[in-house]
């Protein structure tokens, strides 16, 4: 999935790309800040439960002082169970800021590498959406593509960079062929195309597929010049370049999972479609895709062993995006999420709703058959993505979200949920997002882990998320109270990004406000699709 600027391309790669238009309309970009304190010369957090984002188990109660925008210390301060002694622990200094963290845990922030900010047929600002990843816990993001155009994005990088607005950091990955005078059809305009590019100052690169020649002198030039680039293995190029062709020539990061079975497929040479399938039909494009994992070489067969040691040897990154597609398996799930009645703005709504010419919207007849086989899909790709892990690859977190009924912020925190079906133990789910998200980016020294002389990226959450990440989720987790009443439990208390502070709770607010204020214009609420006013007494008369 890509941003809805991008939608056609995104859908597709054509055999000599088309060039990407060179002005679109930009969403909103984000107000100046409102919302967050600090950094502060002196902040402690006093008393929490550490989990790094190492893959090492938790440690506490600890005390852990930033000065501006850095960790400075991590002090262990006594046992679980006892009080603290007084001379265990540093004596804070007049005007020091203080944040009480007994009973809490305290987390790395996380990355988000699969993000992009919002578009205009979405109707999503780039508050909105910031803010919902900000109360997620969300502190750094790739937004692969650049939908709303390079200097739009770099522009808000910067902004984010200064803390001008509430946002987590952004990285620039352009998409191949923006705003290129005509399509890049040789291996010259390509390598001159990654040098104009990487000279305006842009983090990496997206890819959708090119002519192999063309496909490797960009891969090619933009490792030479030491940026890293991402893929999205369309179908329309991906019987020419599948993710082995494409990590040899310098690909750092495949998104999703097409061009993975592709590498291995275990009978001819090309997927098993049918006859009649038209790329253009996106139930067909979604529909066939979930039958293609099984038309791949076994698990743990010669085939597949090879594939998995081939990327292994080359350090290469997995980014697997389970949330974006799982409304394929269980569309009423997605569809029926709790948080969209408060949380998805109209316009959002609209964009999810079933229609023959929108990228993700391809809700024509989708049926249980369909679910199954993508039940068995993920049951396939999981096996792949865990056992990558298992032997040493790194997987990182991304969500790709504002389609397929995939919320902002909501859609990352059930990624985690789906990392752990796919086998990671929680503290395997919380270094993906984290650690090995900084890595992929080349941000290991600065972010992904708690460490003295870090970035001061951080979460403190109310209760154990590796207990169950529902408690990470704005809306919370269901519990009991001792009256036997249904209760929330919304355990990410704050979000700390670059020293600064935010409290989770008026994030949300801001959100919810917007929401509501968009349905009171619109003078209508949510409806599921189909049973909108007439449209429900329609089908009664019936």
């Amino acid at each position: 999935m890509v941003l809805a600027a991008l939608a056609l391309l995104s859908s597709f790669s054509c055999p000599a790309p088309a060039p990407l238009p060179a002005q679109r309309q930009a969403v909103a970009p984000a107000p100046p800040r409102k919302r967050g304190e600090g950094p502060f010369e002196r902040l402690w957090l006093r008393g929490g439960t550490l989990i790094d984002g190492t893959g090492a188990p938790p440690i506490g109660p600890v005390d852990l002082l930033i000065e501006g925008n850095r960790i400075v210390r991590i002090q262990s301060v006594g046992f679980p169970g006892v009080p603290i002694r007084a001379e265990r622990r540093t004596a804070a200094q007049p005007g020091d800021r203080e944040i009480d963290c007994h009973g809490r845990f305290i987390l790395p922030g996380f990355v988000d590498m699969h993000g992009h900010i919002g578009g205009s047929a979405q109707g999503t600002s780039a508050e909105y959406v910031f803010k919902l990843w900000l109360a997620h816990g969300i502190t750094t993001v790739r937004d692969p593509a650049c939908g709303n155009g390079v200097d739009w994005v770099l522009e808000q990088r910067e902004q984010s960079a200064q803390n001008r607005i509430a946002a987590p950091r952004i990285h620039a990955y352009v998409a191949f062929g923006m705003e290129h005078d005509g399509p890049i059809s040789k291996p010259e305009q390509a390598r001159d195309w990654i040098r104009s590019m990487a000279r305006r100052g842009v983090d990496g690169f997206k890819f959708f597929g090119a002519p192999p020649d063309v496909f490797e002198a960009a891969l090619r030039e933009a490792k030479a010049l030491g940026l890293r680039s991402a893929c999205h293995h369309a179908q329309m190029d991906v019987a020419r370049a599948n993710v082995l062709d494409t990590a040899r020539w310098g690909l750092t990061t495949m998104e999703h999972w097409y061009g993975l079975p592709e590498a291995m497929l275990a009978e001819g040479t090309v997927q098993n479609y049918p006859l009649d399938y038209n790329y253009n039909n996106e139930q067909h494009r979604f529909g066939e895709a979930g039958r293609l994992w099984r038309q791949a070489a076994p698990p743990h067969s010669p085939a597949w062993n090879r594939v998995m040691d081939a990327l292994l040897a080359l350090d290469f990154t997995l980014d697997p995006t389970f949330t974006i597609y799982e409304a394929t398996r269980d569309l009423m799930r997605a569809r029926c999420a709790e948080w969209h009645p408060h949380y998805t703005l109209p316009s959002l709504w609209d964009f999810f709703r079933p229609n023959r010419e929108a990228h993700g919207s391809f809700w024509f007849s989708w049926n249980t058959g369909h679910e199954l086989a993508w039940k068995e899909n993920y049951r396939l790709w999981m096996k792949f993505v865990n056992e990558y892990k298992n032997r040493g690859g790194r997987v990182t977190t991304g969500s790709d979200c504002g389609y397929l009924y995939k919320l902002y912020g909501f859609g990352y925190v059930r990624e985690l949920e789906l990392l752990q079906e796919a086998g990671f133990h929680p503290l395997e789910v919380i270094r993906s997002a984290t650690l090995h998200g900084a890595e992929a980016l080349g941000m290991e020294p600065e972010i992904g882990s708690v460490e003295v002389g870090k970035l001061a990226d951080l979460l403190i959450v109310e209760g154990n998320p590796l207990q169950d990440f529902k408690i990470l989720y704005g809306t919370g987790a269901i519990r009991l109270d001792q009256d036997n009443q249904p209760t929330r439990l919304r355990g990410l208390r704050y979000t700390i990004k670059d020293g600064i502070v935010y409290e989770t709770k008026p994030l949300l607010q801001d959100v919810r406000n917007m929401v509501a204020d968009a349905w009171k214009k619109a003078d209508r609420s949510l409806q599921q699709p189909g049973l909108e006013s007439g449209l429900e007494s329609r089908e009664q008369d019936d």
